[in-house]
């Protein structure tokens, strides 16, 4: 098998979108979001098995540091993973070495990257593809709401009724200040552990503006009884998953459980939507208290040389560690402009 990259003005996005194992960030929308803040190239290809059109992969290609990657997804795209829609007779193993000859022969790349959450450790046995995963929880959306209610532990169904008692309403949004208000709250939580977002507002406003039309980004408001907005949280769906980009709330208003309402409230939206997976977006021991089951997707990795998947866990570890400088600037900063020099 092997795969051919269609030609932009042939995709035929309506058919591709209509595969049941399509997810959102395999749509035009979200691909033109990382176009834009990603500097890469969308690549959609067809698996072909002689004449027969086997699947497709999507992803994209860019440059970093003069190398040129082909990710689907990559670390630090705020996209956990991308991958293949395979039809009838064709395996991913099948796909993973096709993807090794488009990406290095025919795309003249130097590093693949590649998650599919339908993918299997064992796919990529003996192919010589390092292996990490995507780790995360899913909720069962097929369950009852009565059902995914009563999965949350005690104390997460007790701040999801206090909220409700305090007066506390989740409004759905579609004004242009969204991106602001909700970074403004996210710089607040980082500010406590004193580390800095990985991404800046300019991220969020492109997300929005390339994905929310299409119907496939919610955006949550937690608004407390006096009308101030004290959180926010983004919601992407399509087909049967949906994916928790992120929320965050004024750490002075937490006492009042915004976070636990906005997620009640986007499980029960999509799940009326048809969605069966609520992926709660990576690890953090905080989402078990909502009842979710632990899951993993294969991430699996190849350079061409060696060196430059060693390259690419240095890049990573200095990344971490600027994160953590700027947050720490970041606190210094506001301890001066709170403590002025007498």
């Amino acid at each position: 098998m092997r795969f051919h990259v269609l030609d932009p003005a042939e995709i035929r996005w309506g058919a591709l979108d209509a595969l049941p194992d399509r997810t959102v960030f395999q749509t035009k929308a979200w691909l033109d979001f990382l176009a834009e803040t990603q500097g890469a190239r969308p690549v959609v290809a067809e698996l072909r098995s002689g004449s027969d059109v086997a699947g497709y992969f999507t992803g994209c290609v860019m440059t970093r540091l003069g190398v040129r990657i082909l990710g689907s997804s990559f670390r630090g795209w705020s996209t956990p993973y991308i991958g293949f829609n395979l039809l009838l007779g064709a395996t991913h193993r099948d796909a993973l070495e096709a993807l090794e000859r488009l990406a290095f022969d025919d795309l003249k790349c130097m590093h693949l990257e590649v998650s599919d959450r339908h993918m299997k450790s064992e796919d990529g046995e003996g192919l010589g593809f390092e292996l990490e995963f995507y780790e995360s929880y899913e909720t069962d959306l097929r369950e009852t709401e009565e059902e995914i209610f009563k999965r949350m532990d005690s104390a997460c169904r007790r701040c999801v009724r206090k909220a409700e008692k305090s007066g506390v309403t989740i409004q759905e949004a579609s004004d242009p200040e969204f991106a602001a208000d909700y970074y403004r709250q996210l710089l607040d939580v980082f500010d406590k552990q004193r580390l800095a977002p990985s991404y800046g507002q300019e991220r969020v406003d492109s997300l929005i503006r390339n994905v929310f039309p299409s119907g496939n980004l919610l955006l949550l408001r937690a608004v407390a009884p006096e009308g101030n907005c004290i959180g926010t949280g983004i919601y992407a769906g399509y087909n049967k998953v949906v994916q928790f980009w992120g929320n965050a709330s004024w750490r002075a208003q937490q006492i009042l459980r915004p976070n636990e309402a906005l997620h009640w409230y986007a499980m029960r939206y999509w799940k009326h939507r048809g969605a069966e997976v609520f992926d709660w977006g990576g690890g953090g021991t905080y989402k078990e208290k909502y009842g979710p089951t632990a899951s993993r997707a294969p991430w699996f990795v190849k350079s061409r040389y060696k060196v430059l998947t060693t390259m690419r866990g240095h890049a990573r570890s200095l990344a971490a560690a600027k994160l953590k400088f700027q947050g720490r600037r970041r606190a210094a900063q506001k301890r001066e402009v709170e403590e002025p020099a007498e």
